[in-house]
């Protein structure tokens, strides 16, 4: 558990991958105005909690009621990344009172159904994990290349990336084991009942090769009041590419409808 900085309590939810630390420039990023708590998702090392298969997705809802209590905040700003958005859409629908605002960062459809390759991926995880890394620098190198026109910063960017892959892997097994939970979920329900305040924040439609800007933007029509906000030069991985960018917008989206007569004053235990 990741708990540091001053001001408004925001929880940063991480994608697919699972690791906090996938986040870290982003996190730092937003803690130098916020009181940031994050998490690696449940059952990866480090975790507060554990996936119970019994409860299946709603483990993250638990996971989320610990990890609010563990921070000592009964109310928060809640923004969840890729995957980690639909954790957010579940708990601020069944936990309304708990959300002051939400953002979506490059979140899939709300009715999205796993493509004949991603059906693939879940039947053995493992043996296609090689395809999986492989590719992944093809879809992400043009968004990279267009958020950091120089070289010599690419390749920084790259060295520091593949050392925060190595340094906290993720784990085939449990990344397919997080899309089957989310089959069972109604999230286009779930939208209908969230009341928070909802920005939507997706990269360039030409640059984002891993979940179509159009999925994402599908939420505008089932959140009601939800607006939508482009992290220009950007398609996936702007967290990444411009955790500044993208801490403003957060932070201001966070800011400007929580109430911090409290909170404000609140500090890490």
């Amino acid at each position: 558990m990741f708990d540091h900085g001053r001001g408004v309590p925001i929880v940063l939810i991480p994608g697919i991958q699972g690791r906090w630390e996938w986040m870290q420039h982003a996190v730092d990023a937003l803690a130098t105005q916020n009181r940031v708590i994050t998490d690696s998702l449940p059952s990866e090392p480090g975790s507060i909690a554990s996936i119970n298969t019994q409860r299946g997705f709603e483990s993250f809802i638990d996971w989320l009621d610990q990890l609010l209590a563990k921070a000592g905040l009964d109310r928060v700003s809640l923004c969840g990344v890729s995957y980690g958005g639909w954790i957010a859409v579940h708990y601020a629908a069944i936990r309304p009172m708990k959300v002051s605002s939400l953002t979506l960062v490059s979140t899939p459809s709300p009715s999205w159904q796993p493509t004949c390759h991603i059906e693939r991926y879940l039947r053995a995880p493992r043996l296609m994990a090689p395809v999986f890394a492989a590719t992944s620098p093809l879809r992400l190198y043009p968004e990279i290349s267009t958020a950091l026109p120089y070289l010599k910063q690419r390749l920084r960017f790259g060295a520091k990336y593949l050392a925060r892959v190595i340094t906290s892997p993720a784990t085939p097994t449990r990344m397919a084991e997080r899309m089957r939970l989310a089959q069972h979920v109604d999230f286009k329900a779930d939208c209908s009942r969230i009341l928070a305040p909802t920005q939507i924040i997706t990269g360039e439609p030409h640059l984002d090769r891993v979940v179509p800007v159009d999925s994402s933007r599908e939420y505008l029509g089932t959140i009601s009041g939800s607006k939508a906000v482009t992290i220009e030069n950007t398609g996936h991985i702007g967290i990444a590419t411009r955790p500044t960018h993208f801490a403003k917008l957060v932070s201001d989206h966070a800011q400007n409808t929580i109430d911090t007569k409290s909170l404000l004053e609140q500090v890490p235990a």
